[in-house]
């Protein structure tokens, strides 16, 4: 049974403008850490399909028991809602949306954020996480802003032949650190566009990534293209990059 303490979340709603996005706006949520003080600085994880991360990864859940029992450095959540219809055109570096997407974090969500929550300014302080094709996305907004951006946790990332050629494009990746896992049933995911075998496309990517000097965390375990396989791997993946207070 679930700790009460765990389920005591403070989720804040935002919306942020943009000039890029057709909407004008994002939808944002946003978990501020048990003892949430405007005086400390916190690190900061950004979630694509925000929505998804919160209610499906039970990532602000997760976060409270870490910080509550583990001893993990309090931090601060940004999920970043997307509309499904145009989540592929978005988050899909051949999508008629793409550009403007990640313009949008780069250039507007990180300055809302930052001007608005006590978030610590260093790279080694922000975290991106996605799943599918929310983590090969992550990937890409890290290479268009290095100097922002270079730790990833990218759960079963739809790494797709557009993001490989430009990973394999790209020069050296030795200050990016991945934390990568996929599941051992995902061999014929039924995606828009194809059905692909997401074990050997993520081998394939890790390789990519570590021939150009990136770290990576990786694994393979049992499970399927669902959140039910990713959302138990969750903690382990921010105690990758999350300090111990001890």
């Amino acid at each position: 049974m679930t700790d009460e303490r765990y389920l005591k979340r403070t989720i804040v709603k935002e919306v942020v403008s943009s000039r890029y996005l057709p909407e004008g706006s994002r939808n944002l949520r946003v978990y501020l850490p048990p003892g949430y003080n405007e005086l400390l600085s916190y690190p900061v994880v950004y979630c694509q399909d925000g929505e998804q991360f919160f209610n499906f990864g039970r990532i602000a859940t997760t976060a409270n028991q870490l910080i509550l029992d583990e001893g993990i450095e309090p931090f601060i959540i940004v999920g970043v809602d997307v509309d499904l219809q145009h989540r592929t055109s978005e988050y899909a570096p051949n999508g008629d949306r793409h550009q403007a997407y990640v313009s949008f974090f780069g250039e507007e969500l990180i300055p809302f954020i930052e001007d608005k929550y006590p978030i610590r300014r260093e790279s080694e302080s922000r975290i991106l996480a996605g799943d599918s094709l929310g983590g090969s996305v992550s990937f890409l907004i890290a290479l268009a802003f290095p100097n922002l951006f270079h730790q990833i946790i990218s759960l079963s990332g739809a790494y797709y032949p557009a993001t490989r050629k430009i990973a394999e494009e790209t020069g050296d990746l030795s200050a990016l650190v991945l934390y990568m896992i996929v599941g051992l049933q995902e061999t014929a995911f039924k995606s828009d566009h194809g059905v692909y075998d997401f074990v050997e496309m993520n081998r394939d990517m890790r390789a990519i990534l570590e021939r150009k000097g990136a770290s990576t965390i990786y694994g393979e375990h049992d499970g399927d293209h669902v959140w039910g396989f990713w959302q138990p791997y969750i903690p382990e993946a921010l105690r990758s990059f999350l300090q111990s207070e001890s």
